[in-house]
Parts: C-alpha cells; sequence; structure tokens
C-alpha cells in the first residue's frame, strides 16, 4: 500500500519519505538539501515511563538549552517521531522557540498512525506535530527503526561530528545505544531521568548493573551529566562534545 507522504505533508507541514534500503535512505535524504555535513544531534529514550515530576524539568531543558543550541550552531535533531516523551519535549521546544532546525523524526511505517492510514497496531503512536521531516521505514513492531535512525543521523552528518543523548528508556533504548555506537557516535546519557539512562550511568561509574551497560561501555564512549544540570552545564558539554 502507497504511504500517504502527500497527506502528511498537508496535515503536518512536514516534508516525509518512505525508504526500504540504504542507499534510498541516503539518495532521498540527500534530495532534502539540508545542507552536506550538517552535525547532528540524536535523542533517544524514554516515550513513556518518564516520572511525572521529571517531565517538566526536561521540558524546560529543551527549551532552554537544547532547542537555541541546535538553532543558533545548525545542527539537525534526529529522534523516534512520535507524540510521546522526549519526542514531544523537542518537538515542543523547537516550536515554543520557533526553531527552524531540521528536526527529523524515523518510524516504523506499521507503528504509527498515518493520515487517512490508521495503523493495525493496538499500539500505534500519532506523529508529533511539531517536526520538520519524517523518514518511513519498514516495520510493524518497535525498535524496527532502531538501525535506520542511527543510519539517518550518519546520512545527515556526513563528515561532521554527531552525538547521541539518551534520556530515561527501556529495552528498544538499548538496541538504539547500540545502534548509535555501530555508527561510531559518542553518546551522553542523562543521569537521575531513570531506567537505562540511569542503569548506564551507574555503569559509567563503575556499579554495573546489567550486562548490556557493561558491553555497550566496552565498545563505545560514553558520557554523562546529570539530569538537573544547568542549561550552562550542557551547553558546554555540547560545546566539548562536537568539537571532537
Amino acid at each position: 500500500m502507497q504511504l500517504p507522504l502527500d497527506k502528511i505533508h498537508d496535515q503536518y507541514h512536514a516534508q516525509a519519505i518512505a525508504v526500504d534500503s540504504k542507499p534510498q535512505l541516503f539518495q532521498q535524504i540527500d534530495q532534502w538539501q539540508l545542507g552536506s555535513a550538517k552535525p547532528t544531534l540524536v535523542i533517544v529514550g524514554g516515550a513513556g515511563g518518564i516520572a511525572e515530576e521529571d517531565c517538566q524539568t526536561l521540558q524546560d531543558l529543551f527549551i532552554e538549552c537544547v532547542a537555541p543550541w541546535a538553532e543558533s550552531h545548525g545542527l539537525a535533531v534526529v529522534d523516534g517521531g512520535t507524540d510521546a516523551g522526549i519526542m514531544r519535549f523537542i518537538g515542543v521546544a523547537r516550536q515554543t522557540i520557533q526553531g527552524t532546525f531540521p528536526l527529523i523524526g524515523v518510524i516504523a511505517e506499521g507503528t504509527v498512525n498515518l493520515p487517512e492510514r490508521p495503523s493495525s497496531n493496538p499500539y500505534a503512536a500519532e506523529l508529533e506535530p511539531h517536526h520538520s521531516h519524517f523518514v518511513l521505514v519498514p516495520g510493524g513492531e518497535w525498535g524496527d527503526e532502531s538501525p535506520w535512525l542511527a543510519s539517518t543521523a550518519t546520512a545527515i552528518a556526513g563528515d561532521a561530528p554527531s552525538l547521541t543523548f539518551v534520556i530515561n528508556g527501556g529495552n528498544i533504548t538499548w538496541q538504539d545505544i547500540q545502534c548509535s555506537i555501530n555508527e561510531s557516535r559518542a553518546v551522553v546519557t542523562f543521569q537521575g531521568s531513570g531506567r537505562t539512562a540511569d542503569v548506564l550511568a551507574e555503569a559509567l561509574h563503575g556499579n554495573i548493573q546489567d550486562e548490556r551497560a557493561e558491553n555497550i561501555l566496552q565498545q563505545g564512549k560514553i558520557h554523562s551529566i546529570s539530569m538537573n544540570s544547568t542549561p550552562a552545564q550542557l551547553q558546554l558539554l555540547l560545546e566539548t562534545l562536537f568539537q571532537q
């Protein structure tokens, strides 16, 4: 069945592509003309499961730091594109600051309700309405998008630096982290945000609670920062890592 890409554009004012191979992904993204070698931030983690008291803290950090930094430094931001959790936070932040930076959601087509094409998946999500671009990839299960998300960031970044934020998250987030590491991407985990992010941060500080965290530490460049950091502290980390 043909995906309603034009309807996505009409309803969400976003460009959308559907791909089923990595060469096609790179070719289609090139046609977006986002600019060659564009620094890229990947955001993975909790769609649900973030503690209620943490949601406003994270939303404020996205509005006061992440979105403005992306805007002022010419970043593209890549995430899972649905209207929940961290993806909603960055979408709302982009809208709040009236940002123009590319915000690209990468979604397995069978996990989301599309205009005039609701999913048969009972757990299907909605598209986040403030994204500028969507990449629809094959799959009907959550996590099918993980390697595509990492590859999308690589296609956009080219030789420019890229970085992955891990905020909260469940089992699929481990897969997202591994896919980022497979693309030689450094990872920053937000300690205090809960679940996967905290387990990875604890492992970084010597407290191994999960063999997946130990395996990741052996493979990749992992950093941590407190979820309660000030915007200035997070900006300093961003400046340091994007200069490497």
